[in-house]
């Protein structure tokens, strides 16, 4: 190689650009909604967090008063609700993927033709307003609606159940129902992509039906599954919405005390501190999710 080729090889080298930047421009308005609409704010709420606020006096130097006030006796509430919230996501989540499975199973196994209508037919009752779907199970589980209407018609009891509404029950059913769509469909992408032919390389060898499912199906749409737990938690372990409909008292979750941290208390370092902890509460609660699903993974894989 003469000195000229190495000289022009170099220079090649070094204004060359690498190949992401090629695509740079097809992600550039996404990323810039992206840090405008969440990456700004969360750090506002961070920032915020640390400040104190006295009637209508903010004090804006960085303290840790906040956090200590939910670490100590004084956010022993707090800490209720964090926990309370957690249980109930983590219950109405358990109940929609229960749920959602086998509707995904029964589309992807058991439907040959116009798959894309049961789809859609899955989906519209989703085409209305969340706020609606909520005022309906209000209605299903209110004193006079229809639960309680037609046990009085058939003689079942004589004075409506007061435990359908206004309780953690309530709100898990109305969150179940609420996201079920969000867990259905990537199930159903998990177990539209599983090879046809292990389940007869299966069933060749003399697996029963119950065999294939625990030894194939299931671990092969395991990554689908994760996505919808994923889906259903995290949004509805801050929803303040249902719990302030169908809730009542004992059925509030901290993401209503945020709400009023914000609002009526005037407080609103303390809610951004209380929904820092939440983020922080429901990170550890996933890594702890995903820590558990890899580790039987890599057990499953070894045997």
């Amino acid at each position: 190689m003469t000195a000229q080729a190495a000289t022009s090889t170099r220079h090649d080298l070094a204004t060359a650009k690498p190949e992401w930047l090629d695509g740079l421009w097809l992600i550039l308005p996404t990323l810039l909604i992206v840090l405008g609409m969440m990456v700004v704010p969360l750090i506002g709420i961070i920032v915020v967090s640390f400040w104190t606020q006295t009637g209508f006096d903010i004090n804006a130097d960085w303290n840790l008063d906040n956090y200590r006030i939910l670490f100590t006796e004084e956010g022993k509430l707090y800490r209720i609700l964090v926990a309370k919230s957690l249980w109930m996501s983590f219950s109405a989540t358990v109940a929609v993927v229960l749920l959602a499975y086998p509707m995904a199973y029964f589309m992807a196994f058991r439907i040959e033709k116009s798959k894309l209508v049961w789809i859609i037919l899955l989906t519209v009752p989703f085409w209305t307003s969340y706020l609606l779907r909520i005022f309906a199970w209000k209605v299903i589980l209110g004193f006079n609606g229809v639960i309680n209407s037609g046990l009085k018609v058939v003689g079942i009891i004589d004075k409506p159940l007061e435990f359908l509404l206004y309780n953690p029950v309530a709100v898990t059913i109305t969150l179940a129902h609420a996201w079920a769509a969000y867990a259905v469909l990537p199930i159903y992408v998990s177990l539209e992509k599983i090879d046809r032919s292990y389940l007869e390389a299966a069933q060749d060898l003399g697996d029963t039906r119950w065999k294939r499912f625990w030894r194939i199906t299931f671990p092969l749409s395991l990554p689908g599954t994760i996505a919808a737990t994923l889906l259903v938690f995290i949004p509805t372990v801050g929803d303040y919405i249902t719990p302030t409909l169908v809730g009542g008292t004992s059925g509030i979750m901290i993401g209503n005390s945020i709400v009023t941290q914000f609002g009526k208390a005037n407080n609103a370092p303390l809610g951004a501190a209380l929904s820092c902890v939440m983020m922080l509460a429901i990170t550890l609660a996933v890594c702890a999710f995903l820590a558990v699903i890899g580790r039987k993974r890599l057990k499953a894989a070894d045997l």
